[in-house]
């Protein structure tokens, strides 16, 4: 595989950012240390064969039936494979040991040639560690665990199985072409259904792959996929970094889920978390068919302090400090390298909030490869106003400012709400906005309400401003597309085991009585919108208004004009706005359409025609009517894309 070159090309991270010009012997030492890694690896075993250490490491059966086995275990004794195969017997299949700690066995197969180890068979590890203890391990490199019956004597401990199907599901449908904009559908399969259960790949592949493509996302970004014991850890504290969770389904049905995925267009993300080996990336690209991944907790792994009682104030100096990791660093850009000189569609996602220079830059660059960053402050925002703040007295500038300032050059992904958000403790966008008043009248039958009515309202101008002005990718969680009500909770001791809210409603939005199809039909618009003219391919925003009195925000993004009006009384008649290219102007998006919950107040076939002369800073206008609550977006007619 290719190496990293000699030398970086570091003037063209300094086109992007010309600050870090007086950075440039540390980003050549770290760029020194990358090469320095690169080289020891490929010294050793070569960075090839690392990361596709799953092929050699773990129980494996060849196509003859040999089933092989390898283990690194250097400070064991003894080293023995059991299992109900051979009614546990602990000293049949004794492990040779080899240089470097390694421990191996070969059992042969049956005359009639078939392995000697059936498929779906317990199997696990007796270690015998340094002090004589007997220690009973599963593989670290097992691609398939299962927890056993509730009221078996093993209690919760896992139970590593030998997968080998005898018609093993292969991947057959093409991966889709990158996106040039990335409209994520954040997701964990377990919570994907409204019955009170933990949901399967299959039940997913069925029912919420085609309600995502419909909705216009082509990604889908999978949580608590890779297995993991505690059920309530949302997937963050995993067990088995090669096996894909069974509390869902098997192998082959993850397999069938990304295949239909990628049947409709979508792409498939895995959700990562902090410790990852070059050969979980791999793997999981390789065998499964993910397209990428979403790194957690890149701040932590980036900085000695972790990010933890440390308000980065965007100093350089704090980027370029001891405080920073270099091996961590070093880590995520070989990650990367690696990532997308094998795989070159894959696409890197950093969670990561400080603001690092470079993150999102290429590695040869002098970058550290990832292609998009989160933009973890903007979910931030909209929760600081809606805890905190009247709307009436929201500073609409400060909302443009927070939705921009990100790295010119370094590609983000928006979202108005996090995961987090929806958790039980705190509230979704949706349930801030609307709170009991969800239980009394979301029905389209019960009486107006004003609290409804300003919720449906503000719910679909925050989620369209932060996917038009806030980033290069927009994401959205499970459900809260249609302001999902409550709290998502898993079943544990504290709720009872209860799995009432740990699952997504999708009823709610099915019911035609029900007010939730609006918030529904207005998201799938407004992907649509972008798919039909890729605003978030096509660079960044020009505000053009932000006037705090009026609550009127205006900006042009991809040859489309967006308007704000976040008043809470005053609409606007032929309220003026600066457009930079003259022609004849349709509305192509309205927040205010009845089927998006809105009250029909804009005339979607008028046409507005632009006046030259100077206006907001662009060389022509036009007048429309802006009604309050609502957001319109215009293209140009003799210019849109068909």
């Amino acid at each position: 595989m290719e190496a990293p070159p000699e030398n970086p090309q570091l003037e063209e991270l300094f086109k992007f950012d010309p600050y870090l010009r007086g950075y440039e012997t540390e980003l050549r030492r770290r760029y020194n240390c990358l090469r320095s890694e690169w080289r020891r690896i490929e010294e050793a075993d070569g960075i090839e064969r690392l990361s596709h250490g799953y092929r050699e490491f773990g129980v494996r059966v060849d196509p003859d039936g040999t089933v092989r086995c390898q283990e690194w275990a250097p400070n064991a004794q003894a080293v023995y494979l059991r299992g109900d195969f051979n009614n546990w017997r602990e000293d049949q299949y004794p492990f040779e040991k080899q240089p470097f700690g390694k421990w191996t066995l070969v059992i042969p197969p049956k005359p009639d040639g078939k392995p000697a180890i059936e498929h779906n068979s317990v199997i696990k590890l007796l270690i015998i560690g340094p002090q004589g203890q007997r220690l009973d391990r599963l593989s670290p490199w097992a691609p398939y665990v299962t927890r056993p019956p509730k009221g078996a004597p093993s209690g919760t401990v896992y139970e590593q199985r030998l997968w080998n199907p005898p018609k093993p599901y292969k991947l057959n449908v093409p991966r889709p072409p990158v996106p040039a904009s990335l409209r994520i559908y954040e997701a964990h399969v377990g919570i994907s259904s409204p019955e009170e259960r933990v949901a399967t790949y299959d039940y997913f592949r069925e029912s919420v792959l085609p309600r995502v493509r419909d909705l216009g996302y082509n990604c889908i970004q999978l949580m608590a996929v890779m297995e993991h014991a505690y059920y309530a850890s949302f997937g963050y504290q995993i067990t088995s970094f090669f096996a894909a969770s069974s509390r869902y389904g098997t192998p082959c049905e993850l397999k069938q889920l990304i295949d239909a995925a990628h049947s409709m267009g979508i792409i498939v993300l895995l959700d990562i978390v902090l410790r990852f080996l070059l050969s979980n990336l791999t793997w999981w690209i390789e065998e499964y068919g993910f397209d990428g991944f979403r790194f957690d907790g890149c701040m932590s792994m980036l900085y000695h302090h972790h990010g933890l009682n440390h308000n980065f104030s965007g100093h350089y100096d704090e980027y370029f400090g001891m405080s920073v990791d270099t091996e961590s660093l070093t880590y995520l850009a070989l990650a990367n390298w690696l990532l997308h000189k094998a795989h070159p569609f894959v696409i890197t996602v950093a969670e990561e909030v400080s603001g690092l220079p470079g993150l999102c830059r290429p590695v040869e660059h002098g970058g550290y490869g990832f292609d998009y960053r989160l933009a973890m402050a903007v979910p931030d925002l909209w929760i600081k106003l809606l805890k905190g703040v009247p709307d009436q007295d929201w500073d609409v500038a400060k909302i443009c400012f927070e939705l921009e300032n990100r790295r010119y050059g370094e590609k983000a992904i928006a979202y108005a709400e996090s995961h987090d958000q929806a958790l039980v403790g705190d509230k979704t966008i949706a349930f801030w906005l609307m709170d009991k008043e969800m239980y009394t009248h979301m029905s389209t039958l019960s009486d107006p309400s004003l609290i409804i009515d300003r919720g449906i309202a503000l719910h679909k101008m925050i989620r369209l401003i932060t996917h038009a002005l806030g980033g290069e990718g927009y994401l959205n969680f499970i459900g809260n597309e249609f302001g999902h009500p409550e709290w998502l909770d898993f079943p544990r001791l504290g709720n009872g085991e209860s799995y009432y809210y740990a699952r997504r409603q999708f009823n709610l939005v099915d019911d035609k009585l029900l007010r939730y199809q609006h918030l529904n039909n207005f998201d799938a618009a407004m992907n649509l919108a972008e798919a039909r003219f890729g605003w978030l391919h096509r660079g960044p925003g020009y505000i053009t208004r932000k006037h705090n009195g009026d609550k009127v925000v205006a900006f042009e993004r991809g040859g489309l004009l967006f308007a704000f009006n976040w008043h809470w009384a005053s609409s606007f008649t032929d309220y003026r706005l600066g457009v930079a290219e003259p022609g004849r102007y349709r509305i192509v998006l309205n927040t205010d359409r009845p089927e998006f919950g809105g009250h029909n107040r804009v005339d979607e076939n008028t046409q507005f025609f632009t006046q030259p002369g100077d206006f907001d800073g662009r060389g022509n206008s036009l007048q429309l009517y802006l009604p309050c609550r609502c957001a319109v977006v215009l293209a140009r007619e003799d210019g849109a894309a068909a």
